[in-house]
């Protein structure tokens, strides 16, 4: 057993984790506590030096939510990880390593609307600039490049629509660039795609949404994949320089293939400060040991529901990969082959009002701006999560005012389809 690589499932039980070494408790122990007691001056100095690892303030580190980090890093392919509070807080710590005010990022047009939000409005009170490439077209990312670049940011599978990108055509334009690809894996989880394996150097994910799986806890996770050189022309001065706040260090020197993820630690999370709860990351950690289980389940129940609606009157069009014949579909067969995701898209006839009216009516399907959940979850993104965008960008989103947008959850799929049947109706 010693020789053998543990399979997903396995990882996902038992990756970071241990019998807690006092107790022997099986389950690992939220260690609900600030801070830490230090052995004595000289190792308290050495924890603040960067020269030996351990607990300092959980506000930078903390062994539940170590657990976690091993634990994802472990799942995704990726050298080292780090938990922050959201999705939106990886986001954050990711691009203050590697943008300077004036600086640019190239992401695609199909993206969560938070991120829309985020990356079009709070980002520019930091100085960076976001340039937007479609995903339909890797050689939009190319002619987006320019000298000011310093990331590629995608989502593996596009919330709102379930869209799959081709990971590999924009990995090799980030590549060609001298720039990290950013991948927002969260509608995928490393169950179905693993992007690592397919070019990306950086990974996120909203820990909220399928990983932690049941609706309860907000958090976030930056991976850390190990491939990208830090150093070369001298674009990342975060990492490549000495940090005057670590007595001179230079993080990619020192820290090597993990430098990415000890720079978001102790320059990112240190000072900004959007740590995870401990309490999140247990609940968080609770969920992973069944993401197998789940994921398969949500894509099996997603595939019989899109296909319900595809053959229903009152549907306009269904957006959803694993469909024969769906644009995406190819896609989908190469990077997912187990499941194109659980979230989807469709249009109704009836137009903006027939979306509202169909969230109305539907009594198991919860109304809510969330998707991941053990539940399904129905929304109308035009009049809730990319309702700050104007019609032209919304279509642009895949957000049009006809589209609904599904997270189809564990239940049974007859429920389901019976509860999307008499909403269609009335």
């Amino acid at each position: 057993m010693n020789d053998r690589i543990p399979g997903f499932s396995t990882l996902a039980v038992h990756a970071g984790a241990q019998p807690d070494p006092t107790t022997g408790a099986r389950a690992t122990p939220i260690y609900q506590t600030t801070s830490f007691v230090f052995n004595d001056a000289d190792h308290a100095a050495s924890l603040f030096g960067l020269q030996a690892f351990g607990n300092i303030y959980t506000r930078i580190g903390n062994p539940t939510n170590a657990v976690l980090e091993e634990r994802v890093a472990a799942l995704e392919g990726g050298t080292a990880a780090l938990a922050v509070a959201s999705g939106h807080a990886a986001q954050v710590i990711v691009l203050q390593q590697l943008l300077k005010p004036g600086d640019e990022f190239v992401a695609a047009r199909k993206l969560y609307g938070g991120s829309i939000n985020q990356f079009t409005h709070a980002f520019k009170s930091f100085g960076w600039n976001v340039v937007w490439a479609d995903t339909d077209e890797p050689s939009s990312f190319e002619r987006a490049v320019s000298p000011r670049t310093k990331a590629v940011f995608i989502e593996s599978v596009a919330n709102p629509g379930g869209t799959i990108t081709d990971i590999e055509a924009i990995a090799s334009v980030a590549r060609n660039a001298g720039v990290p690809l950013i991948v927002d894996n969260t509608l995928a989880t490393p169950y179905l795609i693993r992007p690592i394996d397919h070019g990306a150097d950086i990974v996120v994910h909203s820990l909220t949404k399928f990983l932690g799986g049941h609706g309860n806890s907000l958090g976030g996770i930056i991976v850390d994949a190990g491939t990208f050189d830090w150093s070369k022309g001298d674009k990342y001065p975060m990492l490549s320089e000495p940090r005057p706040e670590y007595h001179g260090i230079r993080i990619q020197e020192t820290f090597g293939n993990f430098a990415f993820a000890i720079a978001c630690r102790v320059l990112g999370l240190r000072d900004l400060g959007p740590a995870l709860s401990p309490f999140n990351a247990f609940l968080i950690l609770t969920g992973i040991e069944t993401l197998p289980l789940r994921m398969q389940k949500h894509c099996d129940n997603a595939k019989a529901v899109a296909e319900f609606l595809a053959g229903h009157p009152a549907v306009a069009a269904v957006s959803y990969a694993g469909l024969p014949g769906d644009k995406y579909n190819n896609l989908a067969r190469k990077y997912a082959p187990k499941g194109a995701g659980a979230v989807f898209t469709f249009n109704l006839k009836g137009g903006y009002q027939a979306g509202v009216n169909l969230v109305s009516n539907l009594k198991l399907f919860s109304h809510l701006a969330n998707v991941g959940d053990t539940r399904s979850l129905v929304i109308h993104p035009a009049s809730t999560t990319h309702s700050q965008l104007d019609d032209a960008a919304k279509v642009k989103a895949g957000a049009g005012p006809d589209v609904v947008r599904l997270s189809i959850g564990i239940e049974d799929k007859e429920d389901l389809i019976a509860d999307l049947e008499q909403a269609l109706t009335a």
